[in-house]
């Protein structure tokens, strides 16, 4: 049984590099109105009619699974989404509440968010589509690869530019490789809108939000740029910044200095963890690390394991009640053998404030765990108010949430760090030096000179 679907001419390249099979890693950077989720909607379910098998088409968040494709109805037919590419006669099973659907071959198709990755734990997909994917938690990605490996399937992400994160790095990365599809689709290679319509556009877009936010907005959805920080963000300039001067490198950790931590202590594995040194009273970012479980005793083994035993700074509300006991986290990081330290309580714009002073002096390790974390610094951000034209005064609560509230705190303890004085090694051997001018320099005082012949001397009379 075959469902046909228009293509249209610039969305060929795409659709037939996927739906052949010609490429199993895909990922399309298109502008607003593509169709982006069209096509991969339409050919998840071939694909899936010809190989039964599991496939997910994943949102950045679960709720907005839910509202974008699940309820959402086409308003040219008025019929929801899912039921224009799934038609009951090719169904064999739906779960509303679940957002799953059988096939009648046995392959099961379903829709999941980013912010819940952790919770397809043991699946096996064939396929996966990730939508939206410069706001994705790129985690997903990481977490899902060695399940699509295994079966030999397909990875397609789709996506608007947010920004210089990690949608822009896997396009670098796919250009350079040719096992990967990879392409850039703005409104000038499709002429998807002709030039009175992308006027119209752009002057509605400085309509509601002035007129340099205007033409970024309009730039990013539909020339597809990728320049400047996501819209939004607190720390994309400062992260910007920290790229183009080259303190995103090779670190190695100072082991005579302690390496300290700062937390975010929210639910569960929301519970980032940065791991820094002070070092010639600047901060170096040598580690980072998110919880893949609930175990408090996981994260300090984690932590021990490492050697991290310097100082935890912890925010104010650490005092509560938690994690199943009746001790207070204070205490419960205490009885672990930890040094949690309480930071004093100040207001968000204060604490993001410190964060950006951080960023501009601090050095990050380029490892696989560091920049997992700086991913999350690029995408901490707020929303724009379409009300009282202004961004919200709150962060947005998605993945990069609790990784920026982390760094915020780091931002306000580092300069309580004192580094540790290294005790000066007196020479065992005497070595004299030659200058220039012919004298000669020794590398132990004269008081050390004698104390070491009066030491060889009374080894020598036992």
């Amino acid at each position: 049984m075959e469902h046909v679907f228009r293509v249209r001419k610039y969305q060929a390249p795409f659709f037939e590099a996927w739906r052949n099979g010609k490429s199993k890693r895909l990922i399309e950077i298109a502008h607003r109105r593509w169709g982006k989720d069209e096509i991969a909607l339409n050919v998840t379910r071939d694909l899936a009619l010809e190989r039964p098998a599991s496939y997910w088409h994943c949102l950045p968040e679960y709720s907005q699974a839910r509202k974008a494709i699940w309820t959402a109805v086409n308003p040219h037919t008025g019929k929801r989404r899912i039921d224009e590419t799934f038609p009951k006669e090719i169904r064999k099973t739906t779960q509303e509440q679940e957002m799953f659907i059988e096939l009648i071959n046995g392959s099961t198709w379903q829709l999941i968010g980013s912010d819940r990755y952790d919770a397809t734990v043991g699946s096996s997909p064939a396929g996966i589509v990730y939508s939206e994917w410069a706001l994705a938690n790129p985690s997903a990605w990481g977490y899902h690869r060695p399940m699509v490996q295994e079966n030999n399937g397909w990875a397609a992400f789709i996506t608007t530019p947010r920004g210089n994160n990690h949608a822009k790095s896997m396009f670098d990365m796919a250009q350079k490789n040719p096992d990967w599809f990879a392409e850039i689709s703005s409104v000038l290679d499709t002429g998807a809108l002709d030039e009175k319509q992308l006027a119209e556009a752009l002057e509605e877009y400085q309509a509601l939000y002035g007129l340099d936010f205007g033409r970024a907005m309009f730039e990013q959805e539909y020339l597809c740029s990728f320049s400047g920080a996501l819209v939004g963000a607190y720390f994309g300039a400062e992260m910007n910044r920290a790229e183009r001067e080259g303190r995103i490198t090779e670190v190695e950790i100072d082991y005579s200095q302690p390496v300290h931590t700062a937390w975010d202590l929210g639910k569960a594995v929301n519970n980032p963890v940065w791991c820094f040194q002070v070092l010639n009273g600047k901060p170096v970012i040598v580690d980072f690390y998110q919880p893949e479980s609930d175990d408090l005793q996981d994260w300090l083994k984690w932590l021990n394991d490492k050697g991290y035993n310097g100082n935890d700074y912890v925010p104010h509300d650490i005092l509560v009640t938690e994690w199943g006991s009746k001790r207070t986290r204070f205490e419960t990081l205490q009885a672990h053998g930890r040094k949690p330290k309480r930071l004093p309580r100040v207001s968000v714009a204060d604490g993001l404030q410190a964060g950006r002073t951080t960023i501009n002096e601090a050095t990050f390790a380029n490892s696989e765990r560091v920049l997992a974390g700086i991913e999350g610094l690029k995408s901490y951000r707020r929303d724009w108010d379409d009300d009282r034209k202004t961004f919200r005064e709150v962060p947005v609560k998605d993945w990069a949430e609790h990784i920026g509230s982390a760094w915020r705190y780091l931002g306000l303890a580092w300069k309580d760090v004192q580094p540790i004085q290294k005790k000066a090694v007196k020479p065992t051997e005497l070595v004299y030096t030659a200058n220039p001018d012919g004298t000669l320099n020794a590398n132990m005082s004269v008081m050390d000179i004698v104390e070491q012949r009066m030491r060889k001397k009374r080894l020598n009379d036992e």
